[in-house]
């Protein structure tokens, strides 16, 4: 007869079921979604090999662990249960103990069973995670290198020793498991007693019991075996070096060694003492015992003894021959044993005639800041709100008169945060604003118009820019100089947002670009994106996105495709897991398609006697977060820049180019999904080449490294008097937070090359002093990283960055024109700071920016701060100031800066309020009064060409005024006409913000 009670316990089994399900569901129902998507994508990507090789390898680790491990506890409970016995004297213990084997014997099958599941579960999960280690692991790779303490190579430590120690400790873990389980088992049904007569354990569950120790003692000499391999990838306190050090190696690792063989010796001793001979614990107890002692007095405190007695007293005389190792290790594992070393004086400190005549540096040195000036670029080229170059620009290379030219280079995205409400509906959002137009890119040593870029590609009308009037100055190109076959953008770093593209109604329904006539549309026909011309397919993505417009909006139809992962660092992060990424991918123009260009970095923690090193922290400085992306915090020492990937910014195609083909770490990889995945290097493009430059964040990590490991001498590098650092950066802007000065692209020719070439330079200063220590640079040659140091003689003092920052701010003209830049109107804005070894001495150049306060204003180049030896000088362009510390060196008194006012940054100057003294000065001031009117007008219109047009005309009107007066003609010079210090920028014109 059922009671209520049983019915109510129905109820509540069939509601936990009900319940229990309801979540699985759910849980697995997204997953299944994400998981068929996935597919699709990497289905259209053309790399499916990378989907159903870690999928596979990750569903296999997780039934092998998860399997081994629920069966190997799953046996050990039920031979537990099956050696209970059959007869238990009669105690209060066990008469407490029957209610529980009540429960439990009817169903002791399901219970052993589900507690075997759970830890196969958990298990399983864990093992999963581990796929890297394990393709790592199954396909190993040589590195030709043998550790110079074992002789073992090196592709040991790196690709199976990470394995080996997570086998292990998943062996330790089932286990304790199973000694735990079983010694719970054997309690609860009687093998193990507390309280009555006889022995307190029956045979069966002694010798259970004591098989499980002697296994879990035997893999502990298994892991004192790997401990002696592992002291190569620790830490030498004594010399702050990585690696085993005189105490690990003459006391801590023959001491492993022994206490592997004691603990086979105690094994063996639990076995035999515990079920052949004496049949008893105390023995195999006693066993325990003097293991656990012979591991505190052989691996404790003998090693202590060691360190304290022999090593630390006089540390030089024992450490050098594995400082040794450590240096040598940790330049080959970071590709540094083929630095260029050479001295540089920098003992010219008087600026002669031929500075100005240098072709090899000087000519090209760089007044743009791409981190600075990426708001220009957005307020002169932005045409609609949502257009945006991101926060920060690039800097590439192109051909330019016969030589090679840097550029500052940006693509026209949309930023979809400033679409207004009405174009931020779901089907403007998603199938309308899909893409941006063009790549805008501008000569990063020319400005015009009033500091502003030269722009020279990108423009969004088809016959280029509007033709100048003979005589005025052109703000931009009439042609364009770097022709795109296909300007669109739809796959970019601000492109976040997914969008269904195809032909609508036979009509084009994206919009493309304004131009003069009328707003263009387009419909995409690339071969990038998922069809999703199906209703099934629309079904799927409704659920993946939460969006029922997929399966309401009238925008679909049999041509339909969904793009989405449509950032380059998320594209090919996706299709190559096992790559870091730089922080900053930039675009280029390849046989005239626009791609997307990013490094790829192999890494490792298992380098023996590397240095490892955090990587967000290495490679984290000023620019950081700010259009550069923040590396994981890390541990690494091993790394190479073996991968350049590229993405097309059109149609979204990922390709991964092998570019370093000696890396063992890549070809592991490319054997583990296929052979195929990462294409020869045979087969980049030569075009494509060009453009190829030496990576940020590997440079940044070198660079820190080099403040140390450019002492190769053990003896000097213990002591420490030769470490540099990396300098903060000097910038007034960023100096209070103390970041790191950021490394610099440039192209330049450095003492020691032939020729110019694109570079990445950075400055070193000695550790805890601010004078200049050394340069660094580094760069591609021939396809081959080049990387040189122009080390300073010891004893030398020569500037440093933040020594000549000071110096060069703190001139009197610099400083008053500061205290009028800041202001509620404006604020001044620095550039990079550049360090140019030059003519035998160091040259410093350092733009000067001047950016209004008001919502659409933009930065402009108003001066630059230039700095060679003991003279400074603050002029309106490079090539004045280079000819000013001329003068100076030469004895020759710089040029007579006018004593007119300066008006108040972003307002025009003011009217003429002193008369002219002659007819010709009558008429000068007449030109400066209708340059102030036009200036004026120009501002008011938010017409950016008519005003770099009334600025320059000001600028003319204003030298011709004050060359009137130097020559008799005795007026003052108009009040607010100076010309080192026009007004700032005014709004950028701007059109409607729909299309």
């Amino acid at each position: 007869m059922r009671t209520p009670l049983t019915r109510a316990n129905r109820r509540g089994r069939v509601t936990v079921i009900v319940l229990a399900a309801l979540f699985l569901l759910f849980t697995l129902f997204d997953r299944a979604i994400n998981a068929w998507t996935d597919w699709l994508w990497f289905d259209e990507v053309r790399y499916r090999q990378v989907f159903t090789g870690v999928l596979a390898t990750r569903l296999v680790l997780f039934a092998l662990f998860g399997i081994g491990m629920g069966v190997i506890v799953a046996l050990n409970l039920y031979l537990a249960y099956r050696l209970r016995p059959l007869l238990r004297p009669h105690s209060l213990e066990q008469q407490t103990l029957d209610r529980y084997r009540l429960l439990l014997a009817p169903r002791i099958g399901s219970w052993t069973g589900g507690f075997a599941l759970l830890v196969g579960l958990f298990a399983g999960l864990s093992a999963q995670g581990r796929w890297q280690q394990w393709m790592l692991f199954a396909n190993a790779q040589r590195f030709g290198v043998s550790d110079p303490q074992f002789g073992q190579d090196v592709g040991f430590y790196v690709f199976e020793y990470p394995f080996w120690r997570y086998l292990l400790g998943a062996a330790f873990a089932a286990v304790v498991i199973s000694v735990l389980g079983a010694l719970a088992m054997h309690y609860l049904f009687g093998g193990v007693r507390l309280q009555g007569a006889g022995d307190r354990m029956t045979v069966a569950a002694r010798a259970h019991l004591t098989t499980l120790v002697a296994l879990f003692v035997l893999l502990k000499a298994v892991a004192y075996y790997l401990d002696r391999r592992g002291l190569l990838l620790g830490h030498n306190d004594s010399a702050d070096v990585s690696g085993a050090g005189y105490t690990d190696i003459n006391a801590l690792l023959p001491a492993k060694e022994i206490l592997a063989w004691i603990s086979v010796v105690v094994a063996i001793a639990i076995l035999v003492f515990s079920n052949a001979w004496m049949r008893s614990l105390l023995w195999p107890g006693v066993a325990m015992g003097l293991l656990v002692i012979s591991a505190v007095a052989i691996g404790g405190v003998y090693p202590y003894a060691v360190q304290s007695f022999t090593v630390k007293p006089s540390p030089l005389s024992k450490e050098p021959p594995y400082i040794q190792r450590s240096i040598d290790a940790t330049r080959q594992a970071f590709g540094l044993s083929d630095v260029k070393v050479s001295t540089y004086d920098a003992a010219n400190t008087t600026p002669s005639a031929s500075l100005a005549a240098d072709k090899g540096t000087v000519a090209n040195i760089r007044l743009l800041d791409p981190a600075v000036v990426s708001d220009t670029y957005t307020q002169l080229q932005q045409v609609r709100g949502f257009y945006d170059f991101g926060d920060k620009l690039d800097i590439d290379r192109y051909p330019f008169q016969g030589n090679t030219q840097d550029y500052v280079v940006g693509v026209r995205e949309i930023n979809y945060d400033r679409l207004t409400a009405q174009q931020g509906n779901w089907q403007n959002r998603h199938t309308v604003y899909t893409h941006g137009y063009g790549f805008v890119s501008a000569p990063a040593n020319q400005l015009v118009c009033g500091g502003q870029p030269l722009f020279v590609s990108g423009f969004l009308n088809d016959g280029g820019q509007e033709k100048k009037p003979a005589g005025s100055e052109a703000c931009s190109s009439p042609t364009e100089q770097i022709n795109t076959s296909q300007p669109r953008i739809y796959y970019g770093e601000r492109m976040r947002d997914y969008v269904v593209v195809g032909n609508v109604a036979n009509r084009d329904g994206e919009f493309d670009r304004p131009t003069a006539g009328a707003d263009q549309y387009f419909t995409y026909d690339g071969k990038g994106g998922v069809a999703v011309g199906s209703y099934w397919r629309r079904v799927l993505y409704a659920a993946k996105y939460r969006e029922a417009n997929f399966l309401l909006s009238s925008v679909f139809n049999q041509n339909s495709k969904l793009l989405y992962e449509r950032t380059p660092r998320e594209r090919v992060e996706k299709v190559a897991p096992f790559l870091k990424l730089d922080g900053d991918p930039y675009p280029a123009v390849v046989n005239g398609r626009i791609v997307w260009i990013l490094d790829g970095y192999t890494t490792s923690s298992t380098y023996p006697y590397s240095q490892r090193v955090n990587l967000r922290d290495a490679t984290s400085d000023a620019q950081t977060g700010s259009g550069t992306f923040a590396q994981a915090r890390e541990e690494i020492n091993y790394l190479r820049n073996s991968v350049k990937a590229t993405v097309d910014a059109y149609d979204g195609t990922v390709k991964l180019y092998s570019y370093d083909d000696t890396d063992p770490v890549l070809k592991a990889w490319n054997q583990a999904f296929g052979g195929n995945l990462i294409l020869p290097r045979k087969d980049i493009p030569a075009e494509l080449e060009k453009h190829f430059r030496y990576p940020e964040d590997q440079f940044k990590v070198q660079r820190d490294l080099l403040a140390r490991y450019h002492v190769t001498a053990p003896d000097q590098f213990f002591s420490g008097p030769n470490f540099w650092q990396v300098p903060d950066d000097p910038s007034p802007d960023t100096a209070q937070r103390g970041q790191k000065q950021p490394p610099y692209y440039l192209v330049a020719q450095f003492p020691g090359q032939e020729q110019p070439r694109y570079q990445l330079t950075a400055a070193m200063t000695p550790r805890g002093r601010p004078n200049l220590a050394a340069l660094m640079s580094a760069s591609l040659v021939n396809g081959k990283p080049d990387i040189q140091l122009l080390q300073l003689p010891e004893g030398t003092i020569t500037d440093g960055p933040s020594q000549v920052q000071q110096r060069m701010t703190s001139m009197p003209d610099v400083t008053r024109d500061l205290n009028l830049f800041r202001s509620q109107n404006s604020k001044p804005i620095y550039g990079n700071l550049l360090s140019l070894p030059v003519d035998g001495g160091m040259l410093y150049v350092e733009p000067l920016y001047i950016r209004s306060t008001n919502d659409t204003s933009y930065p402009l180049m108003r001066k630059v701060l230039v700095s060679y030896g003991k003279y400074v000088a603050y002029e309106d362009t490079l090539q004045a100031g280079i000819e000013s510390l001329i003068r100076q060196a030469t004895g020759q008194a710089p040029q007579p800066t006018p004593p007119a006012g300066q008006p108040p940054a972003g307002q025009p100057p003011t009217t003429v309020t002193s008369p002219p003294a002659s007819a010709a000065l009558a008429e000068a001031a007449g030109k400066i009064q209708q340059a102030i009117t036009d200036l004026r007008a120009a501002q008011q219109s938010g017409d950016f060409e008519k005003y770099g047009q009334a600025l320059k005309a000001l600028e003319d009107a204003v030298k011709a005024y004050q060359a009137l007066q130097q020559h008799g003609g005795g007026a003052p010079a108009p009040a607010g006409s100076r010309p080192s210090s026009p007004p700032s920028a005014a709004p950028s014109p701007s059109a409607s913000t729909s299309p």
